[in-house]
């Protein structure tokens, strides 16, 4: 007995090797192999450019931020030649516009992505689905100049913020929807029937069970949204001119903006304090991106944990 295991022991260590030498074997080996070289490629050559500017923006603009004047002063009476100055006017007109577009967007996406996902059936949701990916693809400046005919050509209001909002809210509402669409369709459809088979209402399950499952990847896809329009350009440009004093009135006068106040400096690129000014203001609107992304990844977090509870 003892020989006729030792001979069983053999064969399985001679056919072991035998099947991983086979050519199938070695050339899923090599297939795996390259594709984690691509991958490992693509990933090394995305981040240079990342770490690239990362490092620049840091390095030219952080020493303006540690000085606490910049928390807490604006530009007001500061020539481009001066030294010194804040940017709380423009990190405050950022977050109310922000605010205000996400105040907006967030509703109409979110039910929008509800009606596609759960209700569209038919002729109506294929075309709220394609103007959907119309709006996804249109460019700022395109979106800012057809506020622009409609809010300055059209009704004869003066350019101010809340144009610029409303130039953002397009530009908003596709993100909105199709990451709330793909986070809705991964709820998995026995939740749904579970509530159902118990008598449950559709918009009670929607409401109660469809949405906070989906918590955490709205959330995200409501930050994406929000970052992407915190840092456009062209609206602020051509409906929100830009003022170095604290102005909050979306409604009334200017609107100084972290995108604007970087291309006021930038005009100024002969002069040493406006060039780190322009540094320090991209590094500000980095650092306020991230902390809307932490934020919202705690939010998520604590979303989950209540969810199932």
């Amino acid at each position: 007995m003892a020989d006729l295991h030792l001979q069983r022991v053999d064969a399985v260590a001679v056919e072991g090797p035998d099947l991983d030498l086979t050519p199938e074997s070695r050339g899923r080996a090599i297939r795996d192999v390259i594709a984690r070289v691509v991958m490992w490629s693509s990933f090394a050559l995305a981040m240079i450019p990342l770490a690239w500017i990362l490092w620049t923006v840091t390095s030219k603009g952080l020493h303006l931020l540690a000085a606490s004047t910049w928390w807490t002063n604006s530009q007001r009476n500061i020539n481009s030649t001066d030294v010194g100055g804040g940017a709380v006017h423009a990190i405050q007109g950022t977050l109310i516009q922000g605010a205000v577009t996400a105040l907006i967007s967030v509703p109409i996406g979110i039910f929008t992505a509800v009606y596609l996902v759960e209700y569209g059936r038919g002729a109506l949701a294929r075309a709220v689905s394609f103007m959907v990916d119309i709006l996804s693809g249109v460019p700022s400046i395109v979106a800012a100049l057809f506020i622009y005919a409609v809010w300055v050509t059209t009704f004869g209001f003066q350019r101010v913020g809340f144009a610029v909002c409303l130039a953002l809210v397009l530009l908003m509402i596709p993100v909105i929807v199709r990451s709330t669409e793909e986070m809705l369709k991964l709820v998995p459809n026995e939740l749904r029937e579970a509530a159902y088979a118990l008598g449950v209402p559709k918009w009670v399950t929607i409401t109660r069970v469809v949405l906070p499952t989906a918590f955490s990847g709205i959330i995200t896809g409501v930050l994406l949204g929000l970052a992407r329009v915190m840092g456009e350009t062209a609206p602020l440009l051509i409906l929100g001119p830009y003022t170095k004093n604290i102005a909050t009135n979306l409604f009334s006068g200017y609107m100084p903006t972290l995108p604007t106040m970087i291309n006021q400096d930038r005009t100024e690129t002969g002069i040493e304090s406006a060039v780190d000014r322009m540094w320090a203001t991209a590094l500000t609107l980095i650092l306020l991106v991230l902390v809307l992304n932490v934020l919202g990844r705690l939010i998520a977090r604590f979303g989950r944990l209540n969810a199932k509870a």
